[in-house]
């Protein structure tokens, strides 16, 4: 069973420049690393301050193989260090979805 992993981040809405150079390192990072990212949303109109992420994986068990081998690898941990030292990303959220099927 597929699973996908919906991330809803809240930002810093002064920061969100940061936060799109973060979402773009990622969109080499994660399929390295094992991930289908289906992508980043950006704010565009309305609210400014909520972006969101869409990752599949095979499984739970292939996701938490993705984690550990994003945990070895180091253009992720920085990506994770730039994050953290900006502070762009004031919460964030992880559901894990399975799509309905017939």
């Amino acid at each position: 069973m597929t699973v996908t992993v919906f991330i809803r981040y809240q930002l810093d809405p002064f920061k969100r420049t940061m936060f799109e150079e973060y979402s773009r390192n990622w969109l080499s990072i994660i399929p390295r690393c094992g991930g289908d990212l289906l992508g980043y949303w950006m704010p565009h109109e309305g609210t400014n301050n909520i972006a969101f992420a869409l990752i599949s994986f095979e499984s739970l068990a292939a996701y938490e193989a993705y984690r550990a081998r994003l945990r070895q690898d180091s253009e992720g941990m920085a990506n994770f260090n730039f994050a953290e030292q900006n502070r762009f990303i004031l919460a964030e959220e992880r559901t894990f979805l399975r799509k309905v099927e017939l």
